[in-house]
């Protein structure tokens, strides 16, 4: 069965260059050397995607052979390919009919979600209802007259693809380390845009709930930790008199305590005053006592030896590093257990590179400026409205105010893509 979704856009981009984009996507989808590779259990997954022209989200489809799903991405030339994180006896039928058997737990970890300097500088919204234009983070409500709607031009620079590899870094070291994942069972992807997907399609989880994939998101967010332990009354005392429970700052050397002291030693070791003043400190004696800290209360546990420094002050820095070392996703992604995510090898519709998978041990050295790029060969002419600087197959292009510039089509397509830029006349 085929539902017809309205797709809601706020600007489009002008007929010449749609087209343009258009034909590109099509000869990529009809190129037999870009085929898209198969999901695991492809035939138990509902597959969707959203139409180039005529603007409207097509889902709940279902292929028996991923074969005839590449002859599908020929005919109808989509802007955006999506596929289940689910498994259904039934991907075709309507939601409630499905028959749902389990489902991948998916992280996706996107630079919208982590704040930059870079933001400032690129990225610009506009509230449809009043007119507020800004700079930076969209805010959820117009600050002038309350609506929610926005128009937004967003942009993917060196800074914002290595805040979201950081975070990546940070989730792939839970998974493997606390969660105990080997590296083959976790799969990793560039999103295509601003951020990266984490697949774990291991058959053991899948049949989580939502609620044991909040456990999860719990964890690798660092929410609900507990630092704190009642002072156990000593064995002579067998009739402790009735007072208020004193409780006592304690890190072990598991999980997240283990995480926390390994942070809080990092941080201290390098730790200037301008550094304690971001985290919300003002003991002195963290800097001035740092080599007795690490040794007596970090590497032995005792946390009440140093004098000066309270169970308040434990706190706040233990929370400063839980910030600095939780790993920022979209938690809503993770605990949705129908959700759609974007389909390795396919085209994005906001940048025109693909979504690309590579080994975890290749975060740091993947290139998605260049290593994402579908469109390789020729040039062309574009009507640039606005566009910062910024890198495309190692070159280095921009920035440009409107002004008419031949560039190479990746170039071009992600301009276009991005609204800055339309086919010059």
């Amino acid at each position: 069965m085929v539902v017809y979704i309205p797709f809601i856009s706020g600007e489009y981009m002008g007929l010449d260059s749609r087209e343009f984009v258009y034909q590109l996507f099509s000869e990529f989808y009809s190129d037999p050397a870009n085929a898209v590779p198969a999901p695991p259990l492809a035939h138990q997954r509902e597959f969707g995607y959203l139409m180039f022209r005529e603007k409207f989200m097509v889902r709940h489809r279902r292929f028996e052979q991923i074969a005839n799903f590449r002859v599908v991405l020929a005919d109808t030339v989509p802007s955006d390919v999506y596929h289940s994180c689910a498994y259904y006896d039934n991907p075709d039928f309507d939601m409630d009919k499905k028959g749902w058997i389990g489902s991948d737990v998916v992280f996706d970890i996107d630079a919208d979600h982590i704040p930059t300097a870079c933001n400032k500088i690129h990225d610009e919204f506009r509230c449809v209802a009043c007119g507020f234009e800004g700079r930076g983070t969209t805010p959820e409500v117009c600050p002038c007259c309350g609506a929610t709607k926005f128009e937004t031009k967003i942009w993917a620079c060196d800074l914002c693809i290595a805040s979201a590899r950081n975070e990546v870094a940070k989730l792939l070291d839970m998974l493997e380390n606390d969660f105990g994942f080997a590296q083959d069972e976790v799969r990793v992807f560039f999103s295509g845009h601003r951020g990266y997907h984490i697949h774990l399609e291991s058959e053991t989880i899948r049949s989580l709930d939502a609620m044991a994939r909040r456990e999860i998101v719990d964890y690798v967010t660092g929410l609900g930790l507990s630092l704190l332990e009642k002072n156990k009354p000593k064995p002579q005392e067998e009739k402790p008199q009735k007072k208020p429970s004193v409780k006592k700052f304690n890190l072990h050397n598991y999980g997240w305590n283990r995480r926390l002291k390994r942070g809080m030693q990092t941080f201290l070791e390098s730790a200037l005053p301008a550094d304690l003043k971001e985290a919300g400190l003002q003991n002195k004696t963290l800097l001035e006592s740092k080599e007795t800290i690490i040794k007596r209360a970090i590497n032995e546990g005792l946390w009440e030896s140093i004098p000066g420094v309270s169970v308040q002050t434990w706190l706040k820095l233990t929370e400063h590093i839980r910030q600095e070392q939780a790993a920022k996703i979209d938690t809503v992604v993770t605990t949705d257990t129908h959700r759609l995510i974007r389909m390795n090898g396919t085209l994005h519709g906001k940048t025109g590179l693909k979504k690309v998978e590579f080994k975890s041990k290749e975060l740091q050295s993947f290139d998605p400026f260049t290593e994402a790029v579908a469109f390789k060969k020729g040039k062309v002419k574009v009507l640039v409205s606005d566009a910062p600087e910024f890198r495309m197959s190692g070159e280095t292009l921009g920035p440009y105010k409107n002004q008419t510039v031949e560039l190479p089509v990746a170039a071009a397509v992600l301009l276009i893509c991005k609204k800055r830029a339309e086919v010059a006349p």
